[in-house]
């Protein structure tokens, strides 16, 4: 049976805004880390969207 893991550190991922609400097909999404304990709410960085060629508002989905 799986532990359940009571580290500071989760692993998350941020899915782009803008590309989402655009309808193009793909989706741009990036892998990061966060410390639980000191940022418990859901990241928000910006971060750059290959498929629409700019900076974006990449949220935390996970």
């Amino acid at each position: 049976m799986a532990k359940k893991s009571k580290e500071a550190r989760i692993q998350v991922i941020l899915e782009c805004t803008e590309h989402k609400e655009s309808g193009m097909p793909g989706t741009s999404r990036y892998i990061t880390v966060k410390n639980r304990k000191n940022t418990p709410a859901r990241l928000e960085l910006k971060k750059y969207n290959p498929i629409l060629k700019k900076y974006t508002v990449h949220k935390e989905i996970k």
